[in-house]
C-alpha cells in the first residue's frame, strides 16, 4: 500500500509538457491513482477557466486551486473559497508594471482583460487557457477591485525576476507576488498561495499532511512543497525549487510527472 494518500500537481511546468499536452502517460497515472483509491487535485496559476480541459481526463473529484490558490472550486466550478486582490493594491501593481514597461493583465471572474493585443505572451496565453482576451482600453476601478490575478509578462527574464522583487516589497502584507514562469510575474490576494489548497484538503479529507505528495517546478510552487510531507521537483525546475524538494524527477517533456507518480506513489 502506498505510504501516500494524495497527490497534488501544478499543471504549467509539471503536469502538462512545454507545448501544453497532457500525455497518454500522465492520464493513465492519474488513472491509476484514482484506481488505489489516492486521491487527485492540481493548483495552477491559471485562471479557474483556464483549467476547465484537464477536468475530464484526469476525472478530477476533489476540489482544484486557480489563481494560485485564491479561487478553490469543485469541478462543477461551485466555489468553495475566493479572494480577490485589494483595488489599492491592484493599482499599485499595475502602476509598476506600466512603469517598467511591461503591458501586464487583469483577470477578472471568467474573463482575461488586456489593453495590448500584441504584447507579449498573449498569443501564448490564449492557447494555454483555450479563452481569447478581453481588450479594453483600460483597466477601470471597478476591473481593479473585482481581480482575483494581475500577471506581468515579459521574454526579458531578468526584468521580471526585478519587477518580482520590487513589487514583493511594495505590497508585502497586501498581496503576494511570485513568478509562475520565468517570463511571468504573478500578482494574487494577500494570504493566498498554493499551499492553501494543501491545507483545505488535508482538512477536508482528514489526510495528515504527511501523506500527501506535491509536485512543481516554480517559486509559486514553494508554498506548496512546505505544506506537504514530500514535495518532487521537476527536472526543468529552478534551482531553489530543486533544493526544497525532497525529490527531483525528470523534465515535463519527458512525462517527469508521470515518472515521479509512478516511482514514488505506485512504486512501480
Amino acid at each position: 500500500m502506498s505510504k501516500f494518500s494524495l497527490v497534488v500537481s501544478d499543471v504549467d511546468g509539471t503536469l502538462v509538457t512545454h507545448d501544453k499536452v497532457l500525455t497518454p502517460r500522465a492520464i493513465a497515472a492519474v488513472e491509476r491513482l484514482h484506481e488505489r483509491g489516492i486521491g487527485f487535485s492540481i493548483c495552477s496559476s491559471r485562471p479557474p477557466f483556464g483549467l476547465r480541459m484537464l477536468i475530464e481526463p484526469l476525472r478530477l473529484a476533489l476540489p482544484f486551486g486557480g489563481y494560485n490558490g485564491g479561487s478553490i472550486l469543485e469541478p462543477d466550478f461551485a466555489i468553495v473559497e475566493q479572494k480577490l486582490i485589494p483595488l489599492d493594491a491592484a493599482k499599485e501593481a499595475v502602476a509598476a508594471f506600466q512603469a517598467q514597461r511591461i503591458d501586464c493583465w487583469v483577470f477578472v471572474g471568467n474573463q482575461w482583460l488586456i489593453v495590448n493585443p500584441a504584447g507579449a505572451h498573449v498569443d501564448h496565453e490564449a492557447h494555454t487557457v483555450q479563452t481569447p482576451p478581453t481588450i479594453v482600453p483600460a483597466f477601470t476601478d471597478a476591473h481593479l477591485a473585482a481581480s482575483g490575478k494581475i500577471v506581468g509578462p515579459s521574454d526579458d527574464h531578468d526584468r521580471i525576476a526585478r519587477i518580482t522583487a520590487l513589487l514583493q516589497q511594495a505590497l508585502a502584507g497586501r498581496a503576494n507576488v511570485a513568478r509562475s514562469q520565468a517570463y511571468y510575474c504573478d500578482v494574487i490576494p494577500p494570504g493566498i498561495d498554493k499551499g492553501r489548497l494543501i491545507a483545505l484538503l488535508s482538512q477536508r479529507l482528514g489526510i495528515p499532511r504527511e501523506e500527501i505528495l506535491v509536485l512543481g517546478d516554480m517559486e509559486n510552487d514553494l508554498e506548496m512543497f512546505r505544506m506537504a510531507g514530500f514535495a518532487v521537483a521537476m527536472g526543468n525546475a529552478a534551482d531553489t525549487v530543486k533544493r526544497a524538494a525532497q525529490a527531483v524527477t525528470l523534465s515535463n517533456d519527458e512525462d517527469g510527472f508521470a515518472a515521479a507518480i509512478e516511482r514514488y506513489v505506485l512504486d512501480d
